[in-house]
């Protein structure tokens, strides 16, 4: 049986840990050659060198997404190694402090936009040639419950995730006729190295901080990483032809009171 995105190259920000290792893991697994970006090194090396030991088509490149050339340079070279690009999944992300807005800095809140708004900007941006070459293609923008709904207490991630679920809405319209598709995807809580550290920055024991963040969805837990890659891999393949400028909201039922 065919593979799901079998052919395609994609490549994923944020994809050495989390939600994007995840996304990595299933596209490979299903066909796609990987282009894994990420800051965190080792991690990006070492998930590279695991999948390339079980024969799955993937290449790390280090790069932080707010450094616009570094990020072009980091998708083309991508791009050249596989012989074009057909999907991008726009994941890196910062959460940023939890703070009152009345207490955020200037600091604090350019470095969320800069990565969690301009870095899915810059990703857009140098992947629409490529795309346009390759006759189409899809970009996924992971957003949040927080660019859906209102937590408390994180202002710029706020800002940033409400900005890329309508950065997401325009570029649907702006590429449709060129092919390419543009959704974004908006996870609840889940376990995620990002997760874990906002919470431990909350202070209190962490199981039972994990335990009571979990319960403020329906289904009384966390989301796993593979709950969002999933969603991915469908976005990203054939399947999803028809479907562009939509919201997937995959969240435990938190948004749905």
């Amino acid at each position: 049986m065919a593979r799901r995105v079998e052919s395609k190259v994609a490549i994923v920000t944020g994809g050495a840990v989390g939600i994007g290792r995840a996304c990595v893991q299933r596209l490979a697994e299903e066909g796609a050659k990987v282009g894994i970006l990420d800051v965190l090194k080792p991690e990006g090396e070492a998930l590279a060198a695991e999948l390339a030991a079980r024969g799955l088509d993937v290449m790390f490149q280090p790069v932080d997404v707010a450094d616009e050339a570094a990020l072009k340079a980091a998708i083309d070279r991508v791009a050249a190694r596989f012989g074009g690009l057909h999907v991008m999944v726009n994941n890196a992300g910062i959460s940023g402090a939890p703070k009152p807005t009345d207490q955020v800095t200037e600091a604090e809140w350019d470095r969320v936009q800069s990565i969690n708004v301009k870095g899915v900007f810059f990703s857009t941006k140098h992947a629409i040639a490529h795309m346009r070459a390759a006759g189409g293609g899809a970009i996924v923008n992971l957003s949040s419950i927080a660019g859906m709904v209102g937590v408390g207490g994180l202002a710029p991630y706020h800002a940033s995730k409400g900005a890329v679920r309508l950065m997401t809405k325009n570029d649907a319209i702006t590429y449709a006729r060129d092919g390419i598709r543009v959704n974004s995807v908006h996870p609840g809580y889940i376990w995620t190295p990002m997760v874990e550290k906002h919470l431990k920055s909350l202070g209190g024991e962490l199981e039972a901080s994990r335990a009571a963040v979990g319960g403020l969805h329906p289904l009384g837990h966390m989301g796993e990483p593979d709950d969002i890659a999933w969603a991915v891999v469908y976005l990203a393949s054939d399947e999803a032809k028809f479907v562009t400028g939509a919201e997937f909201v995959i969240d435990g039922g938190y948004t749905a009171r």
